[in-house]
């Protein structure tokens, strides 16, 4: 124990958060943000409803658009989180009994077909191994079996956060495609639209929900909500109930640069200092970036010798990273450390993961220094529960990709 003046200052232990330096946030949402969505957010409050708030709404609007590549359709920005999407998604489009595919493969495409089954959609949800992704033979079986159309939805979760795991969005759209199935092929994209690449009209999307706090890198609080013409065409005969997330009254509004309620101005306005972020570095150097900081985790993850949730490359994400902690090593504790002893926030694992793995986040605003921090705060934490780690492997198989894969100096 030391003293200062007259305090007594007692060691530190895993039980406080050091007093200085920053946190260093790697959840896979919410993410890091820039210092120029920041500054768009501290802005005085403002008249939702002035004369000149449809010039600043309308052209947010169509670049929404870009970021979704699509061509036609409407976007629509609802206060909510993601979970807000999926229900908008459902109740605009669909009606009681109607049948919807989907699969299950981690905690968030659960919750999507729990949603569904609320409700009362009957829902044929495939059952796949956690660290695998959309089945889609599976699903191209169902849907050439299915000859009287019943099935009215596919889902699609694009990026299962729990698990790390990306599926195949284009391939669905080939299997509805090849059974000539008229099926609206809905996407949770919120941990992976502006992060990984996403195409809603290459590919025949026709609902995908994005999440504010993922890679738009704002705080939590927006569900952007793409919508494909066909999907607003069956909003007319959809019975399902809904109110707060109505694409009707979006629609009504929105075409004159208004919402049917009250908008957070602020975080729109984050959302456009966002939006030119990522159109100005270019999407395809976006999903470029995100793949290389990624793939670093990934050499880090190999150097210690553990796996990956995620159980071929294939199934690999360029978002979140699932690591399966050693044996004797619980998951849990393991990222209390981190954060306690380190400052480093890592996400936990959820539900049958709960103890057996710990997640980086590897989306946003993100460099080569940051990842290396990140895997240098998680060795130093698994050494200190007593994994056996060389020390330094993690960062410096990441450092080599890093530095190797750089693009030329001018």
């Amino acid at each position: 124990m030391r003293a200062i003046g007259r305090f007594r200052i007692p060691p530190q232990t895993t039980e406080q958060v050091m007093a200085t330096g920053r946190n260093f946030l790697f959840i896979p949402g919410p993410t890091n943000m820039p210092e120029a969505v920041r500054q768009a957010l501290t802005v005085v409050q403002e008249d939702q409803r002035a004369p000149d708030v449809a010039d600043f709404i309308l052209p947010l609007f169509a670049d929404l658009k870009q970021i979704f590549q699509m061509r036609d359709g409407q976007v629509f920005v609802f206060p909510s989180s993601g979970t807000g999407g999926w229900e908008a998604a459902v109740t605009n489009t669909l009606s009681p009994g109607d049948k919807v595919l989907g699969a299950c493969f981690g905690v968030f495409s659960e919750l999507w077909t729990g949603l569904c089954r609320r409700y009362g959609l009957a829902v044929d949800a495939v059952e796949v191994d956690w660290g695998e992704g959309v089945p889609v033979e599976t699903y191209a079986e169902r849907l050439r079996a299915d000859r009287a159309h019943e099935i009215k939805a596919v889902l699609v979760t694009h990026n299962e956060t729990a698990t790390g795991v990306t599926s195949d969005v284009a391939a669905v759209r080939r299997a509805l495609d090849a059974a000539n199935h008229p099926a609206l092929l809905f996407v949770d994209g919120v941990s992976s639209i502006a992060s990984i690449d996403f195409r809603m009209a290459e590919w025949g999307v026709d609902v995908a929900v994005a999440g504010s706090q993922k890679g738009f890198m704002l705080p939590t609080g927006l569900a952007i909500v793409a919508v494909s013409n066909k999907a607003l065409a069956a909003m007319k005969t959809a019975k399902l109930p809904r109110s707060f997330f109505s694409f009707e009254d979006m629609l009504r509004t929105n075409r004159d640069g208004h919402f049917p309620y009250t908008p957070p101005m602020t975080l729109l306005r984050g959302l456009r200092a966002s939006v030119d972020l990522l159109l100005s570095e270019g999407l395809p150097n976006v999903f470029r970036r995100h793949h290389r900081m990624a793939e670093g985790v990934r050499r880090g993850v190999a150097a210690w010798g553990l796996r990956l949730c995620a159980g071929a490359p294939q199934w690999h994400s360029d978002t979140v990273s699932t690591i399966l902690t050693p044996a004797g090593i619980d998951a849990g504790l393991l990222v209390k450390h981190a954060y306690r002893r380190y400052n480093l926030s890592l996400g936990v694992g959820l539900a049958r993961l709960a103890g057996k793995a710990f997640r980086i986040g590897h989306l946003g605003e993100l460099n080569e220094l940051m990842v290396l921090a990140a895997l240098g705060g998680s060795e130093m934490a698994l050494r200190d529960l007593g994994a056996t780690l060389t020390p330094g492997a993690g960062v410096g198989a990441a450092a080599e990709y890093f530095r190797e894969s750089a693009a030329p100096a001018n």
